[in-house]
């Protein structure tokens, strides 16, 4: 895999003279493949930095508690850890400002992944279309750019409907392009100069940087498309087994490389005043309107399987608070994973169709995409040298060695790509820089706010002990308070309490938290625990998520909750000794202690059981008499009879404010930017699907 990798830069680099301006017709291909694997390989910085966080203690969002490394999911490595590995992890606790650089390198490597959602649709629709001039001359550069901009409009405009009604077409268009490529490379091959085969050999790739120098080495920005994609298709792991797609690339891909760049090199050596479109005038004249087609297909496919990898980019990154809330929609309820997000969908329209528009040029947009995809390259390759020691345990010549050989190849093209940053370069870091500041802005608010709310934390004995003089009552039903601390009374209920001193007959803090492992099984995903004494009648619900599960319960939650607090407090009796011992050794002064440390119960249903879930609850609260029979305690029917009154969702809405003594950069960050952010992101209420009538909203204001 290694030789290959390494052995089609090589011959790249050396076809280089041949195709110093026709990448832009080949990049439909190169991109193709890169993108039918980046709904995972894309979201790798985002994969490979949890996996760090959760060797070596990197938290985006400090609410990680014991309880998570008993998930099944959450695997460590079974060796204990070597010096070396314990030295990085003790660099990066000691050094806070490294851990927040480590932090902007992941966005970055990020960011040029989505900046590469919006140039990889411009490019690839725009060099499809511009074939057609060859055969209608007197077609202007400005129908080209209009028919472009009518194909993206179209592509996004379908995207709502989802990846699986285009799924079926995928493998079709790519194995017919991949066939048409192979069959007019072997033809061009045959037909103008045999003898191109010599072009394997890399020692001309050394010949052409030993005489060009310089400027050979700047030319490395140029042709970079072509060896983009080729490799990622390894990386598709999570899609497919590793021997399907070590088939795929020796027999179908690889050859096909080879054969289309050796083909295009024997038409130029023949025809060199045609090297600006020599792509679609090597195609013979017999086949060149149904190569077109198949090129005009495999560029939206392309564009198809780009747009929903910037989705699960974008999911991934709310669900790691790098990213303002959005709401997501899922398009299929067979397949998992196929999402939707409006928002970002039409973002990405209006900044593909901008490219278009505004530069016209695909070999200006191929060093956009260059520089995007070369940068995400390295980025991956650096977090994956230090999993190699702080997560695999390997020695450091290993990981130096790794980070070596292809550090230094990916450094050598970004270094050639920055030269080409006047030549259109810039759109990827403008792009890439607009959205770090972004994700940095937004993780740094909510940051601050959970901070806020951990010095804040209300303590339950003064609740407790304040109650009377406040005139606190009980009211009937269950109320949910929904938080981002798992330990303690959030300030949002001290608030509440102090404006309204009423709360309900059974209280639940809910805290919906994402763990740094991709996925949470259903029967993992609910802990409860009990908060404060037992007559206070108030419990907590942790709801745990990997960053790429999805919010969407197929089953009523608030049934679920009933019937996990339930078995909560049923199973809570045959703990009760030790949880009495446990407060005795403590004390009553922390309660606060007390809380998700003894009586905490994860609440598991099988899945059979789990269709039964919300029947179950219904016969139970609407038949206390049978419920009864079913021997249930005092707390028991008190919750079920709770339910009876109905569910309410507080809620709490937070505004930021910078403090006086603040810099200028700081208050523009938090007053201007994060509350525009707060303002125009996703209400919680709507990511939940609260009902309006059920919703109690509490506003505060916390300064940073």
């Amino acid at each position: 895999m290694l030789l290959k990798w390494i052995y089609s830069k090589l011959t790249a680099a050396y076809l280089y003279d041949s195709l110093l301006n026709t990448e832009q017709k080949h990049h439909v291909l190169l991109m193709l493949y890169q993108k039918i694997v980046a709904e995972n390989s894309s979201c790798g910085t985002f994969a490979l930095y949890s996996l760090l966080c959760r060797h070596a203690g990197l938290s985006i969002l400090p609410n990680q508690q014991a309880a998570d490394e008993k998930l099944s999911e959450y695997v460590t490595e079974g060796s204990a850890d070597t010096w070396r590995s314990s030295a990085l992890k003790s660099f990066f606790e000691k050094h806070p400002r490294f851990r927040k650089g480590l932090l902007i390198f992941v966005l970055l490597g990020t960011c040029m992944a989505i900046a590469d959602g919006v140039l990889t649709p411009a490019i690839s629709v725009l060099s499809a279309v511009s074939g057609v001039k060859l055969k209608i001359t007197e077609l202007h550069e400005n129908h080209i750019v209009i028919i472009s901009c009518v194909i993206l409009v179209g592509l996004f405009s379908l995207q709502h409907y989802g990846t699986h009604k285009v799924a079926f077409m995928f493998a079709p268009i790519v194995t017919v392009w991949l066939l048409c490529l192979t069959g007019i490379g072997v033809y061009n091959i045959f037909w103008w100069n045999s003898h191109i085969f010599h072009a394997l050999s890399p020692i001309y790739m050394l010949k052409f940087l030993k005489s060009t120098g310089v400027e050979g080495w700047i030319s490395l920005g140029g042709v970079v498309l072509a060896i983009t994609g080729v490799e990622t298709m390894f990386a598709n792991l999570g899609h497919f087994s590793p021997l399907s797609i070590r088939i795929a690339f020796t027999f179908l891909v690889y050859p096909s490389l080879l054969l289309t760049y050796m083909g295009e090199a024997a038409f130029l050596s023949k025809h060199h005043e045609d090297i600006e479109r020599s792509f679609y005038k090597a195609i013979p004249e017999t086949v060149f309107w149904p190569v077109f087609i198949v090129a005009t297909f495999a560029a939206m496919i392309g564009s198809q399987a780009v747009i929903s990898a910037t989705f699960s980019i974008i999911s991934q990154c709310c669900a790691l608070n790098c990213f303002p809330h959005v709401r997501i929609i899922h398009t299929s309820s067979k397949i998992y994973g196929q999402i939707y997000i409006p928002e970002v969908n039409w973002m990405l329209m209006c900044l593909s169709l901008a490219v278009t528009i505004g530069l016209r040029d695909t070999s200006m947009m191929g060093h956009a995409y260059g520089l995007a995809v070369t940068t995400v390259m390295f980025v991956t390759t650096c977090l994956m040298a230090m999993v190699m020691i702080i997560v695999w345990k390997q020695n450091t010549f290993t990981a130096v060695a790794f980070l070596l050989v292809f550090g230094s190849m990916e450094l050598l093209y970004i270094s050639a790509c920055i030269f080409k940053v006047p030549e259109g370069a810039w759109i990827a870091l403008t792009v890439s820089s607009i959205f770090m500041a972004v994700m940095y802005i937004w993780n740094y608010g909510t940051m601050k706010k959970h901070q806020f709310d951990v010095e804040n934390k209300v303590s339950m004995n003064r609740i407790v002990s304040l109650g009377p003089s406040l005139g606190m009552v009980r009211v009937p039903g269950i109320g949910l308070v929904y938080t981002n601390l798992v330990t303690g009374v959030p300030a949002v209920f001290g608030h509440f309490v102090t404006n309204l001193p009423a709360f309900h007959q059974v209280l639940v803090f809910v805290c919906i938290k994402y763990v740094q492992v991709p996925y949470v099984c259903e029967k993992e995903r609910i802990l409860i625990s009990r908060v404060g004494p037992k007559e206070c009648g108030m419990f907590r619900c942790i709801l745990r998520y990997g960053y790429k599960d999805l919010q969407q319960e197929n089953y009523n939650f608030e049934n679920r909750l009933v019937s996990g607090l339930v078995q909560f407090v049923e199973t809570e009796e045959q703990t009760a000794s030790k949880a009495t011992d446990f407060c005795g050794e403590f004390g009553n002064s922390d309660i606060e202690a007390f809380d998700s440390s003894v009586h905490t119960t994860t609440i598991s249903y099988p899945e059979e059981d789990r269709a039964r879930c919300s029947c179950d609850i219904q016969v139970m609260t609407s038949d206390i008499g049978r419920v009864e029979s079913f021997l249930l305690k005092d707390e028991s029917l008190q919750i079920l009879k709770a339910k009876e009154s109905g569910v309410t969702y507080v809620l709490g809405h937070s505004y930021a404010k910078s403090k006086k003594p603040s810099s200028i950069f700081k208050k523009f960050a938090i007053d201007v930017v994060y509350a525009f952010l707060s303002k125009n992101s996703t209400e919680p209420n709507i990511l939940m699907k609260v009902s309006p009538t059920s919703l109690l909203e509490v506003g505060m204001i916390y300064y940073v």
